[in-house]
């Protein structure tokens, strides 16, 4: 339950506290006083938008606090407790602050949080009502919706089923049409890969192949000087047979360390010497061996040339069309298999697609049914609730009942032994009617309700609604517009009547109405000659006759008003 808001410097209220009945409480006031900013501070407190525009001209910042008790366990006690907040002495502070500049910062329990979790909570603790949910209501989307929020989970849970059945086949039909209507491109593309995986094929690449070739190659091409240099190496360090007096780096290596190892046992030093110097000469006789392996080995065939640099250009072939080197030829090569065996297999996933877009189709045809079957009888039910209220807002004769039709198409899902068009709710066309009186034919109420009998009839639909939703206050900002006389007082009793079982709060213009409440609120402006400045305040005994004398006839001292306005608290005192 809302107790009280702090509202400063928002709109024309400068700086005004509003206190709350946990009953019934009107707000009233002269036009342009500021009674939308009490609607508009609720809905910055629940999370709506903030726009600087409310930021009363000369003032910083607008900033409204708000003071609610939740039960300990109540969901939204739970969820402020997981943000961070905290509960004083069984009540959650809100505090929202909008800047000139269009900044806003939301706080809840003392702690700041993100305005996304005052929107959280909002459906949890207020459910407001004003004349755009009115206007709203006439589009047929919004009736079906309304519907089906008072059915429950009568329909939710097939809807939820039906949603996931309905997005699926969105899913399975857009890849259908995607594999059917691409066909030729899908067959130019599998033509192209098999073509490529042939080419490859034929070469039968060896990953590294083409490093390894490219370094043949380079031997093979200086064969000769290759040859020439491991010689020349070889005779340096083993000495050369054709020249038995030549000196040699090994026989050099050999004398130096047998004039150290006669004179080693001298000195240690020198021992060590000797000892590297003789590793040298081992090194020595290993290079030379190897340098002599080498040019045995050394191919210089120029036909084996020939054929590597034959090979060669196959594999240049190759990677100038599918990847840099014989590795991304490779790696494109199993990629365009894998494709190709999905495009190979498109006959076969066009059948499983169509299989299960057909199973989809009466699976979602099934669950249309359902939810037909269970908006039918929910439509009863409300469509008798609301017309009992109709008879309590001065309305005895009118009756409401709801039309749910749907649209043949032969390409849509089968209803009723007959396929009709279906959208993302299912098939139904939901469309609200009234028939005013006796013998008149339901109409929908766009076109059969005059502006008074629209007020009310949307009235009673959100007292409908009223009874079936789960939060403790309802806000109902001028939905008695167009309404005045025995219907008015009507209104006031039915929201009276409302407020025994949960709080109501009623913006209106209607004296008839703010006679039954249990708490008046008058939002009032004074002019100091530069600023207007407005706040609100409790009506009591006299003040509250006097404002209702001024909603009656616009004189605040008029006897006769006065009369009236003590005959209409007092009526209102006897009927509740």
């Amino acid at each position: 339950m809302l107790e009280e808001m702090r509202i400063r410097s928002l709109g024309v209220i400068d700086d005004a506290v509003v206190e709350l009945s946990p009953g019934f409480t009107a707000v009233t006031g002269e036009t342009g006083a500021g009674k939308t900013m009490v609607v508009t501070s609720l809905g910055l407190l629940l999370g709506g938008r903030a726009d600087p525009a409310l930021v009363r001209i000369g003032a910083g910042k607008a900033v409204v606090e708000g003071r609610i008790t939740v039960p300990d366990d109540a969901t939204v006690a739970v969820r402020a407790e997981e943000a961070g907040a905290e509960l004083d002495d069984g009540a959650l502070l809100i505090s929202r602050t909008v800047s000139a500049e269009g900044r806003s910062r939301a706080h809840l329990g003392g702690r700041s949080v993100p305005v996304g979790v005052l929107a959280e909570l909002a459906d949890e603790l207020v459910a407001v009502h004003g004349q755009t949910d009115q206007q709203g209501l006439l589009k047929l989307s919004r009736q079906r919706q309304a519907l089906d929020r008072y059915a429950g989970d009568a329909v939710a849970v097939p809807l939820a089923k039906y949603g996931e059945a309905y997005k699926r086949l969105r899913a399975v039909s857009a890849e259908l049409d995607e594999i059917t209507t691409r066909a030729r491109e899908r067959a130019q593309e599998a033509d192209m890969l098999r073509y490529g995986l042939d080419e490859i094929a034929a070469v039968e690449p060896r990953a590294g192949e083409d490093v390894e070739l490219a370094e043949e190659a380079e031997r093979l091409g200086h064969a000769e000087a290759l040859a020439s240099a491991a010689a020349v190496a070889h005779a340096a360090l083993a000495g050369n047979p054709e020249d038995p007096e030549g000196v040699d780096a090994g026989t050099l290596v050999a004398g130096a360390q047998r004039a150290l190892d006669a004179v080693r046992s001298h000195d240690p030093a020198l021992a060590a010497l000797a000892d590297r110097i003789g590793e040298i000469g081992i090194l020595l006789r290993d290079a030379a061996g190897d340098l002599a392996g080498y040019a045995d080995d050394l191919d210089a065939d120029p036909l084996r040339l020939a054929a590597v640099e034959e090979r060669r250009a196959a594999l240049t072939g190759l990677t100038r069309k599918y990847g840099e080197d014989i590795a991304a030829v490779l790696a494109w090569a199993e990629r365009s298999a894998a494709r190709l065996t999905e495009l190979d297999g498109d006959d076969e996933r066009i059948g499983e697609l169509t299989a299960e877009r057909d199973a989809l189709r009466a699976e979602l045809g099934g669950l249309a049914q359902a939810l037909t079957d269970a908006r039918t009888e929910a439509a009863e039910r409300f469509a008798a609730a609301v017309t009992a209220e109709l008879a309590s807002l001065a309305m005895p004769h009118a009756r409401v009942s709801f039309d749910i039709r749907q649209t043949e198409d032969p390409e849509g899902v089968e209803v009723g032994g007959r396929p009709v068009a279906y959208g993302p709710a299912g098939a139904d066309e939901v469309e609200l009617l009234l028939a005013p009186h006796p013998g008149a034919p339901p109409r929908p109420i766009a076109k059969g309700a005059s502006g008074g009998e629209l007020s009310r009839v949307m009235l009673a639909v959100e007292v409908v609604f009223a009874g079936t939703d789960p939060v403790p206050t309802y806000l109902f900002d001028e939905v008695d517009a167009g309404v005045g006389g025995k219907a008015a007082v009507e209104i006031g009793r039915r929201l009276a009547r409302l407020a025994k079982t949960a709080q109501v709060v009623v913006v209106t213009h209607l004296p008839q109405v703010a006679a039954f409440a249990d708490r008046q609120l008058l939002v009032e402006k004074t002019n100091d000659g530069s600023v207007t400045r407005s706040g609100v305040k409790v009506l009591e005994g006299e003040e509250r006759v006097r404002e209702l004398s001024r909603m009656l006839a616009g004189q605040e001292d008029s006897e006769t008003a006065r009369a009236h306005a003590e005959e209409l608290l007092a009526t209102a005192r006897a009927d509740l």
